[in-house]
């Protein structure tokens, strides 16, 4: 939100805590037709939930946040590996920069035993 600066009216933008801008508030999504919440196919996350044999129901709710939440993680990891094609001069990704990413990041240390494997 831009703010008011004292006495003249003409708006400014807030200043975080370290002096730099602040960044805008996430905007609520919008109700403009073909806009969706999810960049993965509901339907396909549906199927996969379905093919557990622990899960016997899934509202289309859970279905929505396990959509959401493997989109966060995929953006994270790619954006993590990306880092690791910049510092070697790149701008494609490899397959060592996954592994690099993993084994850099503390929060991707579940995927050590599953993916470094070749």
């Amino acid at each position: 939100m831009a703010a008011v600066a004292a006495g003249n009216g003409t708006p400014r933008e807030e200043e975080g805590p370290s002096g730099e801008a602040a960044a805008p508030p996430p905007q609520a999504p919008t109700s403009v037709p073909g806009a969706r919440l999810s960049r993965l196919p509901l339907a396909r996350v549906k199927a996969l939930v379905k093919a557990d044999p622990d899960v016997t129901l899934a509202g289309q709710e859970a279905i929505f946040i396990l959509a959401r939440a493997a989109e966060l993680f995929v953006e994270t990891i790619a954006k993590d590996a990306y880092c690791c094609a910049q510092q070697g001069k790149r701008k494609t990704l490899q397959r060592r920069d996954l592994d690099n990413a993993i084994e850099a990041v503390d929060e991707f240390a579940f995927l050590e035993v599953s993916c470094c494997v070749k």
